[in-house]
């Protein structure tokens, strides 16, 4: 299970990394309404322009924490759970605005990952 569990924190810390830090810029097919960036996709749910400093922030910040929990067991649990807070609040914007279900995809399959690796951290 520990091979498992490295490769989730992996995936979703990675991917969270490359979302914040490599696409927030380009559009991709996951991106809520019509947006083609990050700043796009907040306007589109309504939400004001600090919450995608903030909110980046704090996804990269857990992004690196769940990583470093590779080495720093200590670290998963709260950074799984900060992530999975987080992922489902981008699940609800995209119900928010009526996005077709398929959107929602990334965020509720990282958010599934990060309660598998909570579940393991707390079972330790």
């Amino acid at each position: 299970m520990d091979y498992l569990i490295i490769a989730l924190q992996l995936i979703v810390g990675l991917s969270i990394l490359n979302v914040w830090l490599v696409q927030y810029n380009k559009a991709t097919r996951w991106r809520g309404g019509d947006a083609t960036t990050i700043f796009e996709e907040f306007q589109a749910y309504g939400l004001p322009v600090w919450s995608v400093y903030v909110i980046g922030t704090a996804k990269v910040v857990l992004a690196l924490l769940l990583i470093a929990g590779i080495w720093f067991p200590m670290l998963q649990f709260p950074a799984a759970v900060g992530l999975a807070v987080l992922l489902a609040g981008s699940i609800t914007m995209h119900f928010k605005i009526s996005d077709p279900l398929i959107k929602s995809f990334p965020a509720a399959l990282f958010l599934v990952m990060c309660l598998v690796i909570a579940y393991d951290a707390n079972a330790l």
